[in-house]
Formats: C-alpha cells, sequence, structure tokens
C-alpha cells in the first residue's frame, strides 16, 4: 500500500473511521507513518494526537478500543478508511459517533420502510393504511398473507417473466417486514441471527 504522508507538510494524513458491521462512519483522527504502523502491528487504532502533540491509540484511556479490520487509502494516496470493530462508545463524550448518532445497521430504504410499518402498527385508526387494516385483523391474517406471498414467489420462479417474479418478490419481503414488527422484531434480529450462524 502506497500512501503519501509527505503531501502535507506535517506529514499527517486523514484517517476515516468506519465499524466493520455497521459502515457507520465513527469518528475523523490523522495517522502519520508511526501511527500508520503502530496500527497495523498492534491492531489497535492509534492516531497522531494534534492537541497532545504525540501518538494516542484511542482507547489508551477509556478501554474503548478501535479494533483493526482493514485499512484502504484512496486514489491519491493521502486518506485513509480504517474499518474497526469499535470496544465501546468510540466519541470521547460517550456518545456511538462523534456525531451523537446511534450506530445502529441500516439497510438503506428498507429502514426507512420498517419506520413507516412501524408507524402504522402505532397508529392503526388511520382507515385508509393497508399496512394498519392488517394489523388491525390480527397476527394470523399477518402470517398468512406472508405464506401467500411466498407462494407466489414460488409460482413466478417457475416462470420466465422476471418482472412479475421480482414483484411478488417485493410484496413477500414487504408483508414479511409487517410480520416481523407484528412480532416485536426487525431486520437487525434477522441480521444477528445471520451473524452468529456465519
Amino acid at each position: 500500500m502506497k500512501i503519501d504522508f509527505d503531501k502535507n507538510s506535517d506529514g499527517l494524513i486523514p484517517a476515516i473511521i468506519q465499524d466493520a458491521t455497521t459502515k457507520n462512519v465513527l469518528m475523523l483522527g490523522y495517522m502519520n507513518q508511526e501511527a500508520f504502523d503502530k496500527t497495523q502491528k498492534t491492531k489497535k487504532v492509534t492516531f497522531f494526537s494534534r492537541s497532545k502533540n504525540r501518538l494516542w491509540t484511542k482507547g489508551e484511556e477509556s478501554g474503548n478500543f478501535l479494533n483493526l479490520v482493514a485499512i484502504k487509502n484512496d486514489c491519491d494516496n493521502d486518506t485513509l478508511l480504517v474499518t474497526v470493530n469499535p470496544a465501546g462508545p468510540t466519541c470521547h463524550t460517550g456518545t456511538d459517533t462523534c456525531w451523537s448518532e446511534e450506530n445502529s445497521s441500516n439497510f438503506g430504504f428498507l429502514t426507512k420502510l420498517e419506520a413507516i410499518i412501524k408507524d402504522r402498527r402505532e397508529n392503526p385508526e388511520n382507515k385508509d393504511s393497508y399496512v394498519a387494516s392488517l394489523y388491525r385483523k390480527g397476527i394470523n391474517k399477518v402470517a398468512q398473507k406472508v405464506g401467500e406471498e411466498a407462494v407466489e414467489v414460488v409460482i413466478e420462479a417457475k416462470d420466465n417473466d422476471d418482472k412479475l417474479f421480482l414483484d411478488e418478490s417485493a410484496d413477500l419481503l414487504f408483508h414479511y417486514l409487517i410480520l416481523l414488527q407484528a412480532k416485536g422484531f426487525t431486520l437487525k434480529d434477522v441480521e444477528d441471527v445471520l451473524v452468529k450462524r456465519n
């Protein structure tokens, strides 16, 4: 790996710290060659602290180490992306990230859809909501819909109409998300099971 530590006069380059599991950005620090080498050797992320004017291993006082998973450099060889498994909160204020955000899994649009489904479940009086109407009918109806959609996916899988197959797959996933919340779970709970099985 070629890293251009000489690009800046102080010999420091930015190191973006990202959670290896959630992919959330946790913090930004700076590394010089010595900090980089120590990080590689100890597998604990070490920075050059500009305020302390010395090497600083994240967690050396708090115990909240950033356990190294991988390091990549960017196309200009002057910025690092450091993926880690954090051992506790990352920010010195005690929050998960230096942006005071919770370091939780995000499944993109599916996370947004889960939030919408949760709102419909918590507000079942919405007469125009299909999701709310399913919840009003109870767990048996919700589970039945998942079964119906699963059968339709199997049927479409045997044919050659990709659009119908994807449409039915979307219907199955949508109804499965509804069922998960009816049972008090989310995609994160399913992810946790899959991670343990890996």
